[in-house]
């Protein structure tokens, strides 16, 4: 079995975990009896979310895009008395736009919270799981990895790189007793795109309802796909059909068709 066993000290690091799929990701886990530390940048969220969990729940408030709040995680933890024995990156958003007409500052916010938290956490935890040869990884991509997104050219970007990163973690954690998986869902109602400057009716529109998959069964099939030792999970039938046509088909020849659904390049 490819998740840890649960105990009193060995926790599951749930970053993004104030809402959403991370959220989800953070009630499944300690259900099946983990202490999960809680991370995110809304205080009041997490104990909001540690409360209804339990005393096995803890949050720790972190603004993931700042690099001194991720190098002082690993330590936070250990005064927990806690050994992290699983990490969900699960933190990420997303710009809406033309790179053209985009914000320097926050394309950059970006990429330090979709990429780089992600190889920090990675690099600060998974020593200590090889050492121990038990953990697991789960970095939460999506299925916009496998593809060109113009109108989200960062997100897009950053997404295809938590994806080949995780590809590569596997290779690299063979008979270490640790696994990683890469868990890339299609569109879920979580507030994400609000975030990103776009109603959910826009996003709708461009994307059919078919695609649609709920934040709880997302997480579900994220935890089981790791405990399975999956290297991906797409959720949802049509998001994998997606996936796969992705994979096989020119980039070139999918612009036309994702240009033309997309907000972005309906509001210039």
């Amino acid at each position: 079995m490819a998740l840890p066993p649960p105990a009193s000290d060995c926790a599951a690091i749930v970053t993004g975990a104030s809402s959403g799929i991370g959220e989800q990701l953070a009630g499944l886990l300690s259900r099946r009896g983990y202490p999960v530390v809680l991370v995110a940048r809304s205080a009041d969220r997490l104990d909001e979310l540690a409360t209804r969990l339990g005393p096995q729940a803890h949050p720790l408030p972190t603004d993931l895009s700042d690099r001194s709040a991720r190098a002082a995680l690993p330590d936070r933890i250990a005064q927990l008395g806690l050994i992290p024995d699983i990490l969900i990156n699960n933190a990420g958003f997303s710009t809406l736009g033309l790179v053209a007409k985009s914000v320097p500052e926050q394309e950059v916010n970006l990429v330090e919270v979709d990429v780089a938290a992600v190889v920090d956490l990675c690099s600060r935890f998974l020593p200590g799981m090889v050492d121990r040869r038990r953990g697991a990884v789960l970095n939460v991509a999506s299925v916009a990895a496998f593809g060109p997104l113009p109108g989200q050219a960062a997100y897009g970007g950053a997404k295809a790189f938590v994806l080949s990163y995780t590809h590569s973690l596997r290779g690299e954690l063979r008979g270490t007793g640790v696994t990683a998986t890469a868990l890339c869902p299609g569109p879920v109602d979580t507030g994400f795109g609000d975030a990103a400057g776009f109603k959910k009716e826009e996003a709708e529109a461009a994307l059919p309802q078919v695609m649609w998959v709920p934040a709880d069964k997302v997480a579900q099939a994220g935890i089981d796909g790791l405990a399975a030792g999956k290297a991906v999970v797409v959720p949802g039938r049509v998001n994998r059909i997606a996936a796969a046509l992705f994979r096989v088909a020119p980039p070139e020849s999918l612009l036309p068709l994702l240009i033309r659904g997309h907000p972005a390049f309906k509001r210039d």
